[in-house]
């Protein structure tokens, strides 16, 4: 899936994401809307990675969507 894909299925997915994301709350997913980059930028925010290590976690997240 790629990441304009991800806008039109995001609220499939919030669920997938929260279970793989525990730290992440409802008002972060629903910040999100869909988009990967506000999704890379919690990630570092909640786990302290770094932008390249949130990502790679994005993108095989949504790879494998």
């Amino acid at each position: 899936m790629n990441r304009d894909q991800l806008e039109g299925k995001w609220k499939q997915l919030k669920g997938s994401a929260k279970i793989k994301w525990g730290e992440l709350t409802d008002d972060d997913l629903d910040k999100v809307e869909g988009n990967a980059d506000k999704l890379e930028g919690i990630l570092q925010e909640r786990y302290g990675k770094t932008k390249e290590e949130a990502k790679a976690e994005v993108d095989s997240f949504f790879k494998d969507a």
